[in-house]
């Protein structure tokens, strides 16, 4: 492919993604504006979500440049929601590790993750040739995003096609929390 005509078409795919997302953010805010989270609440949660590993308080605390006791009250909060679990690290009692629960999870893909663009609605009225074109495409996409990513990030991110498998299994989980 010239190059003129691959630069064409970042082009293009770069004025459609800004369509895509200006037209997106009504769909987007929903769920933001339904939360009873504070700001400060899905920032934590998110990274407690998003971290390879269960993150510790003061991590959070250094992190969020905020107090020791300003990040256990908050973190209690998350705990009290069940959307975070405290625990015992195995290596140092004295340290308390933080992990989200399926429903914190849950949450942040709602709020965070959400993508209303590939909702129900939209897809529903795309043609099947359409479909596979975009499944393609995505598939193309995620597997950059999956090379692209720190090592960390890899062993945590599902292989395209275990998303249908967690969102079942997320959904029975939800039901039983």
């Amino acid at each position: 492919m010239p190059d003129d005509e691959r630069a064409q078409l970042l082009r293009g795919i770069e004025a459609l993604t800004h369509a895509i997302a200006t037209r997106s953010i009504p769909r987007m805010l929903e769920p933001l504006l339904a939360t009873e989270l504070t700001v400060q609440q899905v920032k934590v949660l998110t990274v407690i979500v998003t971290a390879p590993d269960a993150t510790s308080g003061a991590e959070l605390a250094t992190m969020f440049q905020v107090s020791m006791a300003s990040m256990s009250k908050l973190v209690d909060r998350l705990v009290a929601q069940g959307l975070a679990e405290r625990s015992t690290d195995h290596r140092d009692q004295r340290v308390r590790r933080v992990r989200p629960t399926r429903r914190g999870r849950a949450v942040v893909r709602q709020l965070i993750g959400a993508r209303p663009e590939l909702g129900g609605d939209i897809l529903a009225g795309l043609t099947t040739e359409e479909l596979g074109a975009l499944e393609q495409g995505l598939r193309a996409v995620s597997r950059e995003l999956r090379r692209l990513a720190p090592r960390s990030a890899r062993r945590e991110a599902p292989e395209p096609g275990d998303d249908e498998k967690e969102t079942r299994a997320q959904t029975s989980a939800d039901a039983s929390d």
